[in-house]
Parts: C-alpha cells; sequence; structure tokens
C-alpha cells in the first residue's frame, strides 16, 4: 500500500509546499477567537462559538456536512458515574461541532479530533495572546500548541486532499469540542451522540510523536482544620482553649506527600512515559490575619493516574481511595488531628487511555512520520502523554486513538504560546499521509 500511494502522497506534499499559505491562514484565524473555557475566565463570552464558527465555515467549503449543538448536564445525567460528566458544567454560546466527508465506500473510517477551549492567557506575554502573530519561524498565540494547531492542521489537510483531486473510500470526521480544559464534558456529549469511527486521532501537542496512552489527572483539596489565637503570645493545649497553627498541621502533609512519592516513583511508572505518577502541590492556601494562628489550611494536589489503575468505571476511585488512606494515616499521629479530621474535597478525575503501542494504526502513523521527517526506519516516535487528554472517553466507546500534533506540550498554558511553522507545516502533511492510508483511495486516483 505504501508504494501504491507513493505518488499520491508526494502530489499532496508538493501542493502544501508550494502554498502554506492556506494552513497558516486557517490556523490564524482560529487563534484570533478568544475561545476561552469560562472555568478559567468569564471576559470571554462567545469565545468558543466563533472559533467553532471559522471552523465550520471551512468544513462546509470543502464539502462536509457540520453539525453543531450545545451540551447538556440534564441529557447526558445517565453517564453520571463515568469521565467527564460535571452536573455543574453549563454551555450556553459553548457548542460542540461535528463533521462528516462521506468517502466512496470500502475504506475504514478515521475521526480528526480536539478540543477548541484554550485557558486564560495569564501572565506577561510579548505579543498579543489572541493575535497569531507569525515570527522568526514560530506561530504565537493562546491554543497554538494546545491545541488550535493539531485541529488547524487536520482540517488543512483535507483541504490539500482536495486540491489533489484525492476521493478518499473511508469517511472522515472531525469534532472539535469544548470543556477539555475543565473535564472533558464536551467529549462525553460527542461520544453520547454515537459519533464512532475505525481510528481516532486527538491533535494534542506531541511534538509529532504518536502518543497511544495518557494518564489520568486528580484535582483535589486536602482541608486541615486549626484554631485561631494570638501568635505572639505563649499557647495552653488546645483541649483547654489554645490556639492550633493549620499551617504547621499541613506542613506533615507536605512531608508525607513527598514520602508517598517515593514510594510513587518505584510503582507507578509506564515504558512510555520519562516521569512516575507524582501527587504535585499546586496551591496553597492558609491564615487570616498576620497575628493569628492559621484557622485553615488549603493543600490543592493534583495527583496523576495511570490507565491500568482505572476502575470499573474508568475513573480515578482507586488513587482518590489511596490518598485518603494516606491523609487519615496523618492524622492518626495527632491528637488535634484525630479530634478534628482534615477533609479531602475532589474537584476533577480526567480519565486516561490507552491502545497497544503495537496497534496497526500507531504503526501506520508512526511510519509517516518517520517519512515526512526523514528519519530512519528504526528511529522511535512513539510515546506517551504525561497529562490527561481527550482519548480515553474514544477509547472507552470502542474508537482506537491517539494522541498526535504540533507543539511542545511544556508550552501549553503558558505566556507566549507557540509552535513552530515547520511542525505544523509537517503535521499537515502527516495527517493527509495517514488520511490517504488508512481511509485508502479510489482507484481512479492512483
Amino acid at each position: 500500500m505504501k508504494e501504491a500511494y507513493l505518488e499520491i502522497k508526494e502530489k499532496v506534499t508538493g501542493l502544501i509546499q508550494a502554498d502554506p499559505d492556506h494552513a497558516l491562514h486557517l490556523l490564524i484565524n482560529l487563534l484570533k477567537e478568544p475561545s476561552v473555557n469560562p472555568w478559567f475566565s468569564s471576559d470571554y463570552p462567545g469565545g468558543e462559538l466563533q472559533a467553532q464558527k471559522v471552523l465550520a465555515e471551512e468544513l462546509k467549503r470543502l464539502g462536509a456536512t457540520v453539525e453543531m449543538w450545545e451540551p447538556s448536564a440534564e441529557r447526558l445525567k445517565d453517564y453520571a458515574q463515568g469521565p467527564g460528566y460535571y452536573a455543574d458544567h453549563t454551555f450556553n454560546q459553548r457548542p460542540n461541532l461535528a463533521a462528516k466527508l462521506t468517502g466512496s465506500g470500502g475504506g475504514r473510517s478515521l475521526l480528526l479530533f480536539g478540543h477548541i477551549d484554550v485557558v486564560d492567557p495569564a501572565g506577561n506575554w510579548t505579543v498579543a495572546p489572541f493575535g497569531g502573530e507569525l515570527k522568526n519561524g514560530d506561530i504565537y498565540g493562546r491554543g497554538a500548541a494546545d491545541m488550535k494547531g493539531g485541529l488547524a492542521a487536520q482540517v488543512a489537510a483535507l483541504e490539500y486532499l482536495k486540491r489533489a483531486g484525492v476521493r478518499l473510500k473511508g469517511d472522515v470526521l472531525v469534532g472539535s469540542v469544548v470543556d477539555e480544559e475543565s473535564g472533558g464534558m464536551g467529549t462525553l456529549a460527542f461520544v453520547a451522540e454515537g459519533y464512532r469511527a475505525d481510528a481516532a486521532i486527538v491533535g494534542e501537542p506531541t511534538n509529532l510523536t504518536v502518543a497511544p496512552m495518557c494518564r489520568g489527572i486528580l484535582w483535589g483539596k486536602i482541608i486541615i482544620p486549626g484554631r485561631n489565637s494570638h501568635i505572639e503570645f505563649p499557647q495552653t493545649h488546645w483541649r483547654e482553649g489554645g490556639g492550633v497553627d493549620a499551617i504547621a498541621k499541613a506542613r506533615l502533609y507536605l512531608e508525607h506527600i513527598d514520602h508517598l512519592n517515593q514510594d510513587w516513583a518505584l510503582r507507578k511508572k509506564h515504558p512510555l512515559l520519562d516521569l512516575p505518577c507524582e501527587i504535585k502541590v499546586s496551591m496553597l492556601n492558609a491564615g487570616d490575619y498576620p497575628t493569628t494562628y492559621a484557622s485553615k489550611a488549603e493543600i490543592t494536589i493534583n495527583a496523576q493516574y495511570l490507565p491500568s489503575e482505572k476502575d470499573q468505571h474508568h475513573l480515578g476511585s482507586k488513587i482518590k481511595k489511596e490518598i485518603e488512606e494516606m491523609v487519615e494515616r496523618v492524622a492518626q499521629t495527632d491528637d488535634w488531628l484525630q479530634a478534628h479530621p482534615p477533609v479531602v474535597e475532589w474537584m476533577v478525575d480526567a480519565d486516561c487511555g490507552e491502545i497497544p503501542a503495537t496497534h496497526p494504526f500507531v504503526n501506520l502513523l508512526a511510519d509517516n512520520v518517520r517519512r515526512v521527517k526523514g528519519l530512519p526506519g528504526e528511529t522511535p516516535v512513539v510515546k506517551g502523554v504525561h497529562c490527561h487528554t481527550d482519548m480515553g472517553l474514544l477509547i472507552d466507546h470502542g474508537i482506537p486513538t491517539v494522541n498526535f500534533g504540533p507543539g511542545i506540550s511544556t508550552v501549553a498554558h503558558q505566556p507566549d504560546e507557540h509552535i513552530r511553522v515547520t511542525d505544523y507545516l509537517n503535521t499537515v502533511k502527516i495527517i493527509a499521509e495517514t488520511l490517504i492510508d488508512w481511509c485508502e483511495v479510489e482507484a481512479e486516483n492512483r
């Protein structure tokens, strides 16, 4: 098949090289729309809607049928025990998009998938965060890496296939969803509508490696009680009315989180990941006044888990229990905490997913990465993703899924988020070639 389609691939690649402006302009137009998830900021109402309209217009021009709809927690309540469901999430002017290009028949289908929502452009930017600026071979903007670059590359690949006169046998679906940055309810709404394909690519920033797995993520708070008292005076025992410093009690938990991470480093590893799962302390909040002991301390944590650790609902309840048991054990070492036990509040359980690294779709996509980048055949290009992506819900609903896209994940959520133009255009080429191989091409196109 590789030899049969080589001439078609070279024709498509030539068109991309001759006129990259179409692909670049599509991404720039997406970056100019401030599609900020309201979890992070309410300053950008309707931004997700406007960004979806940019994609919808382009996909309709390519001949796709396009649907947009606003997810609803009420309509999704049957999924409340599984990943992606949050009863309090609302979706006014926050539509999902689903598009379909129907093939001629006889080929496998492929879902090109991603999220349109981005996080707030906080921090000190040297360029306009929603300017889509081209500078020194990079494209800047909130969402350039995470993940409008991946989405735009997927849709741009369809344009160049059309220009080359390629008619695919298999159907191509495009899914662009909201709410990934706060738990994945947009993806839940997408699969609940019944959209399915023989394989899927989620366009997360993987630096052009093929990622057939991602980790799950838990957000939680350990809330530790104390008791106010004047900080400058000697204290009686708390049972006699003395003050209790919640910050001092929080130090116990910070120390034991370090101990637990040492244990996790030995037993929560994955061959496709560079780092073991850890409990990361992301926020500390404590204290009332400069002259009093803290009456409460909150430790906000980010804990990762592996696909092998998912529970029967495809979520991280086993890891929650492990952390809750640690909190309880520490409390038993302290008489105040025994009598006033800390509480763990869970905010987000963002699921994980995995397909075998030897899956035929993984191998096919990896071969195209090597070909486009000019890498030797044995070069490793398959890795895992350390964070959550939307792949888990797709896999849970029977769609073999990988993460693949331009950009380095560490620049996501940072000021001056950007991707390399060469990486972006290489992604367009790789997606186009993968569509040719996976969906197959009508005989008259060869």
